[in-house]
């Protein structure tokens, strides 16, 4: 319980250190503090198990409320890269941070607490029950377009992470009807073979 409620505050923390770099009055900084501070507190409510008496209902309220200042606090980071106040860097690992918390709770909504672990240690997916719709509209796709990278999946999958779409071309790879190319932002994934996804 105290790792994951120090998880949380450490990401917080780190926001508020970025956003320090920027201008004195920059509205950009209040914005994502204010973000930032509601998605750590509402996710207190998830992560810990049954902190306070809530309903089911008010839980996945509170999770479409944090899914959505995710998706906003993102944008945010987008708009602040731009201005090159502070190294890009920084707002990669705060991005992947807050993708992961995206995700936890998107793949785990049915579960009383979550697992949050620490950039050392790995995250347990369980590779097996990907949805097969979406793993058949991946492949429809890169039949039609013959190649494709994971921010055209993501224009198409906007309530999945790039990280969740990374995970299901890997599970098609695995099972052979995938192949990469090209590494880093030159990475493109195409069909192996013409068979169905199974």
């Amino acid at each position: 319980m105290d790792m994951k409620r120090g998880y949380l505050t450490k990401m917080t923390l780190a926001l508020y250190r970025v956003t320090e770099l920027f201008p004195k009055n920059e509205p950009l900084k209040f914005f994502l503090r204010q973000k930032a501070n509601r998605i750590m507190t509402d996710s207190v409510l998830i992560f810990l198990k049954n902190p306070i008496s809530l309903t089911k209902n008010q839980k996945d309220k509170i999770r479409e409320q944090v899914l959505r200042d995710i998706k906003i606090i993102q944008r945010y980071f987008e708009i602040a890269k731009d201005q090159d106040w502070v190294d890009k860097r920084n707002f990669f690992v705060l991005e992947r941070e807050y993708d992961r918390i995206g995700e936890i709770i998107r793949e785990r909504k049915d579960k009383d607490s979550f697992q949050i672990h620490s950039k050392s240690q790995t995250v347990k997916i369980k590779e097996e029950g990907l949805p097969k719709e979406r793993c058949e509209k991946i492949l429809e796709f890169l039949r039609e377009k013959d190649r494709a990278q994971i921010w055209e999946l993501k224009e198409i999958f906007a309530d999945i992470s790039k990280r969740t779409l990374r995970r299901d071309f890997d599970y098609l790879m695995n099972k052979g009807l995938v192949k990469r190319i090209g590494e880093g932002r030159q990475t493109f994934y195409k069909i192996n073979r013409t068979e169905q996804f199974q």
